[in-house]
């Protein structure tokens, strides 16, 4: 017999949880059930956390840069059979190029799949063999923090789960979501143009099943809590295997409720409660992330009260916001923007990132950029051969929903005729606003990697996302990283300069303060980041034009607590002194004995207070 873990409180607790989400009754009868998979996956943790790179897992410092990454985002196409597996490449890379700039890694689904690349899950307790075993998941979790997708909302048709309701199994009875299609559902928000229902044929007749994103997703039915309990046996999978964070995928669509918009339901902030009290009991330490592209209030809703549901949200109108900013080569917007952030508490923080496997969100940005401006990006990211992914609205139309490009094509074609090196300029401009803003940045193998659209996709037609998910070849690329002329090799080595810079100086911890200034100058953002301690403090100036600008130095530093009127440079050390990959900045003497700062054509300095 199992020896018993938890005592009657832990019981009790569960108990009251379930009972939030389901009713007294229903919780009664299900919370033995809910009880037994606490304690089987606890009895294992203690061994399984020895594995891991640990620490303190709770600490959001820990995870200092987090690496977004597809199981195979790298390959080896050697074609005689001697290649390793995607995941062990990965692994190899990240060693051999990437260190410790990095902390942790994020592995986007792995699991058996059966399309939107790993997204539509057919056995979510299994890595697909393709791309390795669980024992090379281990072997990441080793050597960096790691990060999985839990994929809440949906499975793939193929599922085994889905087979059975489909097949009329009793036991999975009520686990998707059937309607007989007369249903008034107009007020269910879409994120996409396909109906909601998807007619799936099956012994007994065609069913119509709730399919939000695909009709190879299948919604499951969280009113049932047999479909809560086999997802808590899936979440506590991936804690056993050395995640340290959980990414909850389209966790926002989880509970619906007919005449309602079926998205950001109480009940699905209860079950992320719930979620997060399990890890907490069985786990603690390891950390939530929600992935809400939707308007910012209702995105960091899901912070809860600072202490109870996600410790980290996307901060998903950045990267439109950031996109903006250098189209319209003025800061003013995304300066405001940032000195409006405002967390609930000192244990969460802001997942900061430009690029992702998805496009850029236009949700999030609805009220913070006009019409007119939502239609200037979509109409630049179709000149750079980008798509615009749409969505319905209650009323029948559809709108932009998403940009689909590689995020450094997206920020070519603002200026005619540039050398290549301002590209490159610019696109390590964008990404350093990413790095020193207060969070933890979310850095995408291809933006890492420098690359720029992937135009050759298979399906790109019909999968726009393809465009920024290239898969390559380990060998080509790193001839390629190799060249210190390359494209490649002069994004990797700057992204890494930056990432170890932010890693080493106190000021960009979680906890350490932000406050913009104001740079005399709507082309130039100016960032400070504030420790506690004063002569940490550093300074973050952008220059988001293809001119360079001039700064009055007594403006600027006058507005930094503790310099106060010390204008002199000496007083401030460029943390990129020296390093002549960079566009920056120098001061100089103007004829009154005043300085001013002048910031190249996309100039980045990061000055540290001494």
């Amino acid at each position: 017999m199992q020896e018993r873990v938890y005592d009657e409180h832990t019981t009790a607790d569960s108990l009251a949880w379930l009972t939030r989400i389901y009713g007294e009754d229903t919780a009664k009868r299900w919370n033995t059930e809910f009880m037994r998979i606490l304690e089987r996956f606890a009895s294992t943790m203690a061994a399984r956390s020895a594995k891991t790179v640990d620490a303190d897992m709770s600490d959001l410092d820990a995870h200092s840069a987090i690496l977004i990454s597809y199981g195979d985002s790298i390959r080896d196409r050697s074609g005689d059979g001697s290649g390793q597996l995607p995941l062990a490449l990965l692994l190899r890379f990240l060693r051999d190029y990437v260190g410790s700039a990095i902390s942790t890694v994020h592995i986007l689904p792995c699991y058996p799949s059966s399309s939107d690349d790993g997204f539509s899950v057919v056995d979510p307790f299994q890595v697909d063999a393709s791309l390795g075993t669980w024992d090379d998941i281990e072997e990441l979790a080793g050597c960096y923090r790691l990060m999985l997708d839990f994929v809440a909302n949906h499975l793939s048709v193929s599922n085994g789960w889905i087979r059975e309701f489909l097949d009329g199994n009793p036991q999975f009875a009520d686990f998707a979501i059937t309607m007989d299609g007369t249903e008034d559902l107009k007020a269910v928000f879409r994120p996409r143009l396909h109906p909601l229902l998807t007619p799936v044929e099956t012994p007994t007749g065609i069913r119509r099943l709730w399919t939000t994103f695909s009709a190879d997703q299948i919604d499951l039915n969280y009113h049932n809590p047999h479909v809560l309990l086999r997802m808590t046996e899936v979440l506590l999978t991936y804690i056993r295997h050395g995640a340290s964070i959980i990414r909850l995928d389209a966790v926002a669509f989880i509970w619906k409720e007919l005449g309602s918009a079926c998205i950001h339901h109480p009940k699905t902030h209860l079950i992320i409660q719930y979620l997060r009290w399990i890890l907490d009991t069985v786990a603690p330490g390891r950390l939530i992330i929600t992935e809400t592209n939707v308007p910012h209030i209702d995105n960091i809703s899901y912070f809860g009260d600072g202490t109870n549901e996600a410790s980290l949200v996307y901060n998903f109108p950045l990267p439109p916001l950031v996109l903006h900013t250098f189209l319209a080569q003025d800061a003013t917007c995304l300066a405001d923007w940032i000195s409006k952030l405002a967390l609930p508490s000192d244990k969460v923080s802001f997942f900061n990132f430009l690029s992702s496997h998805d496009g850029v969100g236009l949700v999030p940005v609805r009220d913070l950029l006009s019409p007119q401006e939502i239609e200037a990006l979509a109409d630049h990211v179709l000149a750079q051969g980008g798509f615009i992914s749409k969505k319905t609205n209650p009323d029948g139309s559809s709108s932009p929903y998403e940009l689909n490009i590689n995020y450094y094509s997206a920020l070519q074609g603002i200026v005619a005729d540039e050398p290549e090196s301002s590209h490159i300029d610019r696109f390590i401009a964008a990404t350093t606003i990413m790095i020193c803003l207060q969070g933890i940045p979310g850095v995408y193998i291809h933006s890492l990697l420098g690359s720029a659209n992937w135009d050759d996709a298979p399906l790109l037609a019909t999968h726009p996302r393809k465009i920024n998910r290239e898969k390559l070849d380990y060998h080509v690329l790193c001839a390629q990283l190799d060249d210190p002329l390359s494209r490649r090799s002069q994004i990797l080595s700057r992204y890494l300069r930056l990432l170890r810079i932010r890693r080493c100086e106190p000021a960009f911890r979680t906890t350490s303060a932000q406050m913009v200034l104001d740079s005399g100058c709507t082309g130039v953002l100016a960032l400070l980041r504030i420790p506690p301690a004063p002569s940490d403090v550093v300074l973050c100036l952008v220059n988001v034009t293809a001119t360079s600008l001039v700064l009055d130095s007594e403006h600027l530093f006058g507005q930094v607590p503790s310099v106060g009127s010390d204008t002199s440079a000496p007083t401030w050390k460029n943390l990129l002194a020296g390093d002549k990959n960079f566009a920056q900045g120098q001061f100089q003497t103007r004829a009154d004995g005043r300085t001013n700062l002048v910031l190249a054509s996309y100039g980045v300095v990061l000055l540290k207070s001494c």
